[in-house]
């Protein structure tokens, strides 16, 4: 981009950016209108309400608390788009009051009516029949009582630490003999179901009530007064100056002992609590009253996970059990060896409509069990409780391969299971590593190094956008790709190399790497089309786009004619659609049954052979491109190359799951009747065997996997 071009789009100045912060809440908002929308099933509903109670939490502890960082250590710049910290802190309030709201409307007025309709009853305590409330009691004294631990406030005993996200119930006690009166805290056990279900298993009370039923156990003899449900979120992401710790491993742990005792940023409260309370904890917690949130549904509405594995078909999507491509067996996947494949062929997977578990996991489970494997190096970011991927590499290590594992002990809010893992594979002879210092290891790779039957050594590759999680891809939409194309594997070497030992390597033959050059190529690849002016094209699909530098490349290439579709599911600080500025741009937004999570990279006409198309583990923000080691990757063969862009042409098409992003920052359904719902028919096509190719306005057909 020329000078000029930087100085017309900056002419724009800070109203040319979304606030980031703003942006994640009205995605959050999207969220919820799927737990509105009646055409969604309804434990689906329940199920996007819990979605929205967990990002809440991780917002607040981490993007929340962050803004107050800085408003404690006294920092003036303003966000990219203008707002001071404490207005940003004002304007997330005022979002955050208004989802909440919402919240409440939805899971009081529409979900707990249809539920009951439908069978499924969230009860309180004074809705129970004796026989419930019976059966209840033999519950409660045998698997609640004896966890809990009331602690009272008075002048012997302090306030009590509120550990981060406990639920917990504020009672207050009086002596009946000397009238003397306290206030005493009770917290919910974490460790127990969040509902109680009742025998029948259809019908469930909220785990506080049942203990505010019967505290009377736990203060005999005294007087049980007003009682107040109330919640904290604590300050949770984690400082990590690692260059200065000898042992990263104990540094992570000894962080993760400390975000237990982070600064409190909210305070959540059910029902109308009394002033003096609310100031008591404010006062205690050290918080400000804006940080205080009054509800009037069940507080951490995560619990509704509990409800929604209820096994009521009628009430769940229908089941979807992803496929096995038919170059990798189809409905037989034990029959096909999954070398021989990947040697003819490059494979593209889609998950979650193709299995990952008849796929990845496969491959790796085939080169753990291979004779002739004599290595293999692996990333592993966030990984499944029962990973079969882990137990492979454990059990080629035992078998004398030379296995490397690059475990990210640094994945937020995974570090200690990823300490877990780290620790059961060094105890199995794999040689672990933690990453370089200062950056994230985010890519995901797999590289397996295997002699052949002519003595030859050959390289095969899985590079993907999503992690080695057999759990959450059965819900995330992702890419991967299977290759023993010598240049992905001479690739792959060198980025081991460089994890594992001393490089400075910035240029490979195929990939592209964050943070050495990914930036700078990402602004070439939209400055070439810009060139091209209106015969420029540029599609981008992404979870968050917030990076100034190259929304302003962006906005550049508008301005010279060049055509744009952005694919953005979460955060978008882009404006589009902007007079002068960003007329060419659009951005829209797929929030579904599978959570969108593939990043793809398309540059110029998806007709012409010259088209760059890429695939990748990063998003377009300032963490991925300038703190983590990530990686695109071309898709270069004819066949896949068609049908990642039918996967980007039906995402474009969707007008049934998607949202419109406005000029003035509003996201919009699509007008007119929808018909194109872009993940059903992935699944469609996915079940017929078969994947669609436009060419020339036509639609042909090619079987899934490669051409024999």
């Amino acid at each position: 981009m020329d000078s000029v071009s930087d100085l017309e789009v900056e002419s724009f100045g800070s109203y040319r950016y979304i606030n980031r912060e703003l942006s994640w809440l009205d995605f959050a908002s999207r969220v919820l209108e799927l737990a509105e929308e009646k055409t969604v099933p309804l434990l689906e509903r329940a199920k996007f309400l819990a979605i929205l109670s967990d990002g809440l939490d991780e917002f607040f502890q981490v993007r929340v608390a962050g803004l107050k960082d800085q408003l404690a250590a006294g920092v003036r710049s303003l966000s990219p788009d203008g707002l001071s910290v404490r207005e940003q802190l004002q304007a997330v309030r005022a979002k955050v009051l208004l989802l909440v709201e919402r919240v409440d409307q939805i899971y009081n007025e529409s979900l707990l009516p249809a539920l009951s309709d439908a069978g499924i009853k969230l009860l309180n305590w004074a809705e129970l029949s004796e026989k419930d409330r019976e059966y209840l009691v033999d519950v409660f004294e045998a698997t609640i009582f004896p966890v809990l631990t009331p602690l009272a406030v008075d002048p012997s005993h302090p306030f009590p630490y509120i550990s981060n996200l406990s639920l917990n119930l504020l009672a207050k006690v009086s002596d009946p003999v000397s009238g003397s009166s306290r206030f005493a805290r009770v917290k919910v056990p974490p460790i127990l179901p969040r509902f109680v279900s009742l025998p029948d298993g259809v019908r469930f009370i909220p785990l506080e009530q049942l203990i505010w039923a019967h505290l009377d156990k736990l203060f005999p003899e005294m007087e049980i007064g007003a009682h107040y449900f109330f919640r904290v979120s604590r300050n949770a992401d984690l400082t990590l100056e690692e260059e200065e710790a000898d042992d990263l491993l104990a540094f992570v742990e000894m962080e993760l002992r400390r975000r237990r005792f982070g600064r409190a940023v909210r305070l959540e409260f059910q029902g109308s609590p009394e002033p003096q309370v609310v100031a008591l904890l404010v006062n205690e917690l050290r918080l400000h009253p804006d940080d205080v949130y009054v509800v009037n549904s069940p507080l951490d509405l995560s619990g509704l996970w509990n409800v929604y594995e209820i096994m009521r078909p009628d009430l769940h999507d229908s089941d979807w059990v992803p496929v096995t491509p038919l170059s990798l067996g189809g409905a037989d996947p034990g029959s096909v060896n999954v070398f021989a494949t990947i040697r003819q062929r490059d494979v593209l997977l889609h998950h979650p409509y193709e299995s990952f578990s008849a796929t990845v996991e496969r491959f790796i489970e085939q080169a753990a069990a291979d004779p002739a494997v004599l290595a293999i190096k692996q990333t592993l970011y966030r990984t499944s409780g029962d990973s079969r991927i882990v137990a492979s590499l454990i059990k080629a290590a035992e078998a004398g391969k030379q296995v490397a594992a690059l475990v990210e002990v640094k994945a937020r809010f995974d570090e200690q299971a990823n300490i877990g893992w780290a620790r059961a594979l060094e105890e199995a002879g794999v040689h672990v590593v933690y990453g370089l210092a200062g950056l994230k290891t985010h890519l995901k790779a797999v590289l397996v190094v295997r002699r052949e039957e002519d003595g030859s050594t050959l390289r095969y590759c899985h590079l993907g956008t999503g992690n080695y999680n057999s759990k959450t891809a059965k819900s995330y939409e992702d890419i991967g790709l299977l290759t023993a194309n010598s240049d992905f594997g001479s690739d792959l070497s060198e980025v081991f190399n460089l994890l594992t030992g001393f490089s400075k390597r910035v240029e490979y033959k195929k990939l592209i790497l964050a943070p050495g050059r990914m930036r700078a190529r990402i602004l070439e690849f939209i400055a070439e089309q810009a060139e091209l002016g209106e015969a420029g094209r540029i599609i981008i699909k992404v979870n968050g786009l917030i990076d100034p530098e190259v929304i302003d490349s962006l906005y550049a290439a508008s301005r010279s004619g060049a055509s744009i579709d952005l694919i953005v599911r979460s955060v978008c600080c882009l404006r589009p659609q902007v007079a002068g500025l960003s007329e060419n741009i659009n951005v829209k937004s797929i929030v579904g049954r599978f959570l969108e999570h593939s990043r793809i990279f398309i540059f110029g006409d998806m007709e012409s052979e010259s088209c760059r198309i890429f695939a990748g583990s990063a998003d377009l923000m300032q963490r991925n491109l300038d703190r983590r080691i990530e990686a695109l990757f071309p898709i270069d063969d004819p066949l896949l190359r068609k049908r990642v862009m039918e996967i980007v042409n039906l995402d474009l098409e969707d007008d049934c799951s998607s949202w419109v992003l406005l000029d003035n920052g509003d996201w919009v359904k699509p007008s007119g009747s929808a018909q194109v719902k872009a993940q059903d028919r992935f699944q469609e096509m996915a079940l017929e065997g078969v994947t669609p190719i436009r060419r020339n306005g036509r639609r042909l057909w090619f079987r899934t996997g490669f051409a024999k």
